[in-house]
């Protein structure tokens, strides 16, 4: 069996293979790291020399990984970005940031956060560019792993609980997280809906037709699965990605929707909607921003996170 000798160990070569995995390209690596294409091929070279193993290999037009180069990157990219981080952790400066940030949230949450981090932006850090992806998943450690977004923003109750049961375990933990601000799940129905008069019942409300909001389209949510402890269902007849477009459609029809409370001011459909409570016990809604551990001590990385703290906080204390 091979045996690599970490010691005598080029560390560029790292960064050269990091590139490729990202780029699966030899031209479009070499043109990232400034070299020429052969000196990229040169430096593959030695790096499978020293590991024993291809790593990547031509297929089709660019580069496939092996299946240990494919378990080789994700440490690899996680060591320089640490390494980064550490040797250059106070080059940034907010008012010269040219830097462009990506966050991944849903409407309702980019409305309470973005007029506050714009400002933000505006006070601190002119020159710096925010682009918000809409979130289509509860669970965004992969759109975080592989680097599409800096920052997601929303309820992950499931990915919490598994981070703190792999924390216990003593299990490194790849992803950190701050809780932003709480919230609640509310029934939405227009002004003059039937069940906007008397009690709002469990058998009542079950027995309605609803709207689901769902990120990935699965027509089951957390309140189908509060009803599924109770043994009961309700119906869902339409599926949306957005709760703006759910107040919407809710406030012409007789369909209900459960949207986030604070999100109904801030629609400008209030006037045209009723909030009930739910007739059921919902969890609290924990609004929190995950990120990969790669990016704990980037100080560009830390600014942003301050500055969505300050988002989080205006727009609650004037709520």
């Amino acid at each position: 069996m091979h045996t690599p000798n970490f010691r005598t160990l080029d560390l560029n070569l790292l960064r050269v293979f990091d590139e490729i995995m990202a780029e699966r390209s030899l031209t479009r690596a070499a043109h990232k790291l400034a070299l020429t294409q052969p000196a990229v091929s040169n430096a593959l070279r030695r790096l499978r020399e020293v590991l024993g193993d291809d790593l990547v290999q031509r297929s089709g037009q660019g580069m496939a990984p092996t299946p240990r180069g494919l378990a080789l990157w994700p440490a690899v990219r996680d060591a320089l970005r640490q390494l980064e981080a550490l040797l250059a952790p106070g080059d940034f400066v907010p008012a010269e940031a040219t830097n462009t940030f990506v966050l991944a949230m849903a409407d309702a949450t980019a409305a309470d956060l973005m007029p506050g981090l714009v400002a933000v932006m505006a006070r601190e850090a002119p020159g710096v560019s925010v682009r918000v992806l809409p979130l289509t998943t509860r669970d965004p450690r992969r759109l975080l792993d592989d680097e599409a977004a800096d920052l997601a923003i929303g309820y992950f109750p499931a990915v919490l609980a598994d981070l703190t049961a792999r924390a216990q375990a003593g299990e490194a933990v790849g992803f950190a997280h701050h809780r932003l601000y709480d919230g609640e799940y509310v029934c939405v129905m227009r002004r003059g809906h039937p069940l906007s008069r008397g009690p709002l019942t469990l058998e009542r409300y079950r027995s309605a037709r609803h709207l689901l909001v769902s990120f990935s389209g699965r027509p089951y949510g957390f309140v189908d699965e509060a009803l599924a402890s109770l043994g009961l269902q309700r119906r869902v007849v339409v599926t949306v990605n957005q709760f703006f477009t759910g107040g919407r459609v809710v406030a012409s029809s007789d369909l209900l929707a459960v949207l986030p409370r604070h999100f109904v001011p801030v629609t400008g459909m209030g006037d045209a909607l009723v909030v009930r409570e739910l007739p059921l016990a919902m969890p609290t809604v924990h609004v929190d921003a995950l990120w990969h551990q790669r990016h704990q001590h980037l100080a560009a990385h830390q600014w942003l996170r301050g500055a969505l703290v300050q988002a989080s906080q205006q727009a609650f204390t004037e709520k």
